[in-house]
Order: structure tokens, then C-alpha cells, then sequence
């Protein structure tokens, strides 16, 4: 068993977001005893149908409660929107002031649709994640992870065919429970297609044109493609950096996707071996690594805000990151266990724009190393200093 990074409150009524299958029910079973819970499982059809006819079931069988209870837990609340006003009401009644609700969601995108309720200030909001590097702790396998990613699915399965068969249910699950059923897109065909090219161009700045004559529909649809797939958390904008925020608005954003099994899975590439000092095994390990920035940073709750740099004349950072109270962070990412003077041009010359900066390379070299202001650091050990979270695994 892995302990978790994230630290749910136990005092607190908490909304959790996730990926389907992060492991949020887990986390949740894992946290709470049994016996002192009301759960509502909506991916169960027969309650999703119960509470979706009758949503004041759900203040009914509270009032009705044990005594002993402590916690209401409603897993993939989207499911059935309505319950958060129920659940408002409940936080306001002192009747049941006393009981914390545990609330779990895969999608905003039916929630922010419906107008719902997100109890505001009344809820903690929470996100997880498929499991980091530092949560496997000695089971962590880097080409394992790029290969078929990390999520508990994943980890837990025995062998790569298993891998393989969990993440093409994956895909598969995902277009007809969180796209057709709850008719996110009209067709289903043409985002079918726009998942494949999505996945190629994950980690890359996007061209919404040239995807759009890819997949065969305009700018604005594929747009809408992207949003959906922000707000199922498949995947996330790394917005362009620049010191002015209007400036910073105006210039592209990057899309990547939350996985790499689920990457290779959407490309279709799931049978095709991973090789080092490839550039298909370079872009995967950066977007292994950028998430990894993003999900330790959200778990430590240090409100940094993570951004890319690139000029016009091509030179880029992979991750920019504002850190409160702190120099500003230059990430470079390589693959390689060697980096020479030509893997840090664009820290080095893009650097010194930048008076104070930290400027740091993580790549899969053995040792730390310094040159000329650069720190070249094992990526693990990076993570680890940078982002001041232990491994918890057990």
C-alpha cells in the first residue's frame, strides 16, 4: 500500500477532484472508518438514478443518520449536480452542523454547466493525482512510468499486458462515460480523432488551426475540445510566461496531458518500445517530469505558478515557476545522463534576463553539478529540494 501526498482535513467538509481512477475513493475508505460514514457511490446506476429523481433523499437519510456518524461521503457528485445545494443546505442546518461531507468529482465540466453549487467557502477544494515518483518510493520505475503511467490501475497490474489492456479500458471508459453519456461533443468520431492528435502534440505549444484541419473541424471546436478535456482533468495549459500579464495572455499556451500511459495510449502507441536518446522518450520524460512539478507543488499547498518561455528566435524554458517570497525558478528538462554546454544555451542565455534567478537543469545524470550559476541536478533530487515534499510510501 502507498501513502497518499495529499492531506485531507479530516475536520473540514472537502471537495476532491480527480481523473477517473486517481484513487480518490481509495484515499477516502483509506481515511475514514466505515462504520462512521453515510456513502453514496453515484458511479453505482441505481443510486445515480435514486438521488437524480429525488435529490432531497439525500437531506432525508442525513437527518436520519446514526448518531455515530461523522462523515457524508457522495463519490462523483457531477453525476448529480442538484446534490450541492442539497449539501449547502445541510453545511447551513444546525441540525447537522456537525458532519463533514466528503465530496469526490472526475469532471467540472457538468458542474460548471448546470450553474451547480461549489460551496464556495464552505468546502476545502482538493485535487489528486495519479501516484508521484515520491509516493512509489523504491517501486517507482521511471521507464515503467513512461511507458504506461502511473495511475493506481496501472501500478497495481501485474505484468505490461495487463498495463495495456487497464489503459485501453481507460480510453474507452473515458469517451463513453465522461464524453458520450453526458454528450460533452455532438459527434463523438471527430474527438475521437482530436484525443490522437492531442496526444502527439501534448507537452508542445498549440496550433488550433493546424489541428483543426487535422481532425476536420474549426478553431473553435477544437478549442472546446481542449476545454473538456481541461475540465475532465486529462490535461492542463502551461500558459506562456512574461512579466506582464497582459502580454503574458496574448502569446499561446501549451496543453499537456495528465499521463504518460494515457499519452501513448491516445497516440496509439502502446506496443511500440520505449528507446533512450529518442525524441519520443524525451518528450514523454518531460511531461513526466512538468506534472510531477505541478502535483508536488499542489500537494505542498505553495501557491507557486508554473509557466513555459520561448522566444521568437526559438530559445525556451520548459517551466517557469513564481515561488512567493523566493528568486524566480528556471527549469530546464533533458532526458540524457549527460548534459554539455549545448543542453543549457537557452538557461544560460535566457538567464540573464532574469536578474536573481535560480537556474537549474533536472536531467538523469548520477550527481549534482554547477557551471558558471547553472545547478545540474539528478531530476528525483530536484523534485525532492525544490518542491520540499518527503516520500511517504510505504
Amino acid at each position: 500500500m502507498y501513502q497518499r501526498l495529499l492531506d485531507l482535513p479530516l475536520d473540514q467538509s472537502v471537495l476532491l477532484f480527480g481523473p477517473r481512477g486517481s484513487g480518490k475513493s481509495t484515499l477516502l475508505r483509506e481515511s475514514f472508518a466505515q462504520e462512521h460514514c453515510l456513502w453514496y457511490d453515484l458511479l453505482d446506476p441505481v443510486e445515480e438514478s435514486r438521488l437524480s429523481a429525488e435529490p432531497q433523499l439525500l437531506l432525508k437519510e442525513t437527518h436520519g443518520a446514526r448518531k455515530s456518524t461523522t462523515h457524508v461521503i457522495v463519490d462523483e457528485v457531477q453525476k448529480v449536480p442538484k446534490l450541492l445545494d442539497v449539501v449547502h443546505s445541510l453545511i447551513e442546518d444546525p441540525a447537522t452542523r456537525h458532519l463533514r461531507f466528503m465530496l469526490t468529482g472526475s469532471s467540472a465540466r457538468k458542474l460548471k454547466r448546470g450553474g451547480a453549487n461549489l460551496l464556495a467557502g464552505r468546502a476545502l477544494v482538493f485535487s489528486l493525482h495519479p501516484f508521484s515518483a515520491l509516493e512509489l518510493g523504491a517501486d517507482f520505475n521511471l521507464f515503467e512510468t513512461l511507458a504506461y503511467g502511473a495511475l493506481p490501475g496501472v501500478v497495481n497490474a501485474k505484468g505490461s499486458q495487463s498495463k495495456k489492456r487497464f489503459l485501453r479500458s481507460y480510453g474507452l471508459t473515458y469517451l463513453k462515460e465522461e464524453v458520450q453519456v453526458e454528450q460533452l461533443v455532438r459527434q463523438l468520431d471527430p474527438f475521437r480523432k482530436f484525443l490522437q492528435v492531442c496526444a502527439q502534440c501534448s507537452g508542445k505549444i498549440i496550433n488550433a488551426a493546424a489541428i483543426a484541419r487535422d481532425v476536420g473541424v474549426d478553431e473553435k471546436t477544437v478549442k472546446n475540445y481542449y476545454s473538456i478535456l481541461e475540465d475532465t482533468l486529462l490535461g492542463f495549459h502551461l500558459e506562456a510566461y512574461h512579466s506582464s500579464v497582459r502580454k503574458r495572455l496574448s502569446l499561446k499556451p501549451k496543453f499537456y496531458l495528465f499521463d504518460t500511459g494515457v499519452q501513448r495510449t491516445l497516440m496509439g502507441h502502446l506496443n511500440l518500445p520505449l528507446a533512450e536518446s529518442t525524441s519520443a522518450f524525451g518528450e514523454l520524460f518531460k511531461s513526466f517530469v512538468v506534472n510531477e512539478c505541478l502535483r508536488l507543488s499542489q500537494y505542498a499547498e505553495n501557491d507557486y505558478r508554473f509557466f513555459y518561455l520561448r522566444t521568437k528566435e526559438g530559445l525556451e524554458i520548459d517551466l517557469v515557476v513564481e515561488r512567493p517570497g523566493l528568486p524566480l525558478l528556471l527549469i530546464e528538462i533533458k532526458s540524457g545522463t549527460q548534459v554539455g554546454e549545448a543542453h543549457l544555451k537557452s538557461l544560460r542565455t535566457l538567464g540573464s534576463d532574469f536578474p536573481g534567478a535560480e537556474c537549474v537543469c533536472l536531467a538523469r545524470v548520477l550527481r549534482a553539478q554547477e557551471t558558471a550559476g547553472v545547478k545540474i541536478l539528478p531530476w528525483l533530487d530536484g523534485l525532492k529540494h525544490y518542491f520540499a515534499l518527503e516520500t511517504g510510501s510505504e
